[in-house]
């Protein structure tokens, strides 16, 4: 039997050294690539961990907060501060209180540091607030003209302000360089200059990071920032009186008062079938002190000069305040008071308010 005819090797690619082909060089360079930046990492992650127990807490330093001269500095407040229920709240009240302001304008503001910082919305609002002009270009694209602008706004600012003792802890670059501690501080100012329609929270204090370089290297310090204190103080109003007094130190004393307040309102209110109970809250829209007020001098008050049943801030702000214009024509002196402060509950204020009343018509039947 004759053997099958042998089979001709089938060819095969000769095999090519792992370093010789072109992939198999790309691949073993990215792994050795790969592998340096893994035990690099593995190095800065063994280095962070040593150093951590040490360094203070690290804040979210955008690239552009990193890129200083020498010796220059910049602040952003820290991210803890941003989430405290007041600093929101205070930046909420600035928000609502600005659009409420330009809102003839058709303004809405957003976004305090992104909106304010060239100008433009600071003009408007301290030409509506001030009911002035500035002598300002109404559109400034280039920094320049943006920090022209924002140099005539702010001087005029300060010429608003520094007679009654401001501090101004804010200027052109801090403005131009949204730096929201120094927006803050502008706009609270203003707010308390104007005496504007709204409560600002008080006691509003964040931790501010500061970012210097220093010999080419960042260094960086927390200092903690006060925003706002108490509206009195924050008014200018220091001169302490007998209710700051018993306030603080006599609270039995102040129940008598005001004890003897509510005999005093009802005495005459309740001619009208009124009775106060509290007087923190019943006198807060002005009303039943509109009516006091026409009952002690014995006339009419028209009911169009006020909002009987007042259904907004504004409303119970003008009717206080019409309350008060009523005071200064009876011989009164200008209660120490804001209408605002009446409005918003504060109860030492309108305790002032209706003693002055009481000193006066105390003996009225």
């Amino acid at each position: 039997m004759s053997s099958a005819p042998p089979r001709s090797p089938t060819p095969r690619a000769p095999k090519m050294k792992k370093d010789e082909s072109f992939l198999g060089k790309l691949g073993g360079t990215l792994a050795r690539k790969k592998k340096t930046r893994e035990v690099t990492d593995l190095q800065e992650e063994g280095k962070s961990a040593i150093n951590a127990p040490m360094a203070p807490a690290l804040v979210d330093i955008h690239p552009e907060d990193t890129q200083l001269e020498e010796n220059e500095e910049r602040t952003m407040i820290d991210p803890t501060s941003r989430e405290d229920p007041k600093f929101k709240e205070l930046i909420k009240v600035l928000l609502d209180w600005i659009n409420d302001v330009l809102a003839e304008e058709r303004i809405i503001v957003k976004q305090l540091e992104g909106d304010l910082y060239d100008g433009q919305v600071l003009q408007k609002l301290l030409e509506k607030l001030g009911h002035c002009k500035l002598n300002v270009a109404e559109v400034t694209q280039s920094e320049i003209g943006q920090k022209q602008k924002l140099q005539t706004v702010l001087e005029a600012v300060q010429d608003l302000l520094r007679p009654h003792g401001w501090p101004l802890r804010w200027n052109v670059d801090s403005i131009h360089g949204k730096n929201l501690v120094a927006i803050l501080h502008l706009l609270v100012s203003l707010a308390m200059h104007f005496r504007a329609p709204i409560h600002l929270p008080e006691h509003v204090t964040v931790q501010v990071v500061v970012v210097r370089k220093r010999e080419g290297l960042l260094h960086s310090s927390h200092i903690s920032e006060e925003l706002t204190t108490t509206t009195e103080m924050m008014m200018g109003r220091f001169e302490r009186d007998a209710f700051d007094t018993l306030f603080d130190h006599a609270p039995d004393k102040l129940n008598l008062v005001k004890k003897s307040l509510i005999t005093f309102v009802n005495k005459h209110l309740n001619k009208l079938n009124l009775e106060v109970t509290d007087l923190e809250t019943q006198f807060a829209d002005g009303v039943y002190l509109v009516l006091l007020l026409g009952l002690l001098e014995d006339y009419f008050v028209p009911l169009h000069n006020f909002y009987l049943t007042p259904d907004s801030f504004d409303q119970k702000v003008h009717n206080v305040a019409f309350a008060f214009e009523l005071m200064l024509d009876g011989g009164l002196k200008k209660p120490k008071a804001r209408p605002e402060d009446v409005v918003n509950l504060d109860l030492k204020s309108t305790l002032r308010v209706l003693y002055t009343l009481f000193t006066k018509y105390k003996d009225v039947e």
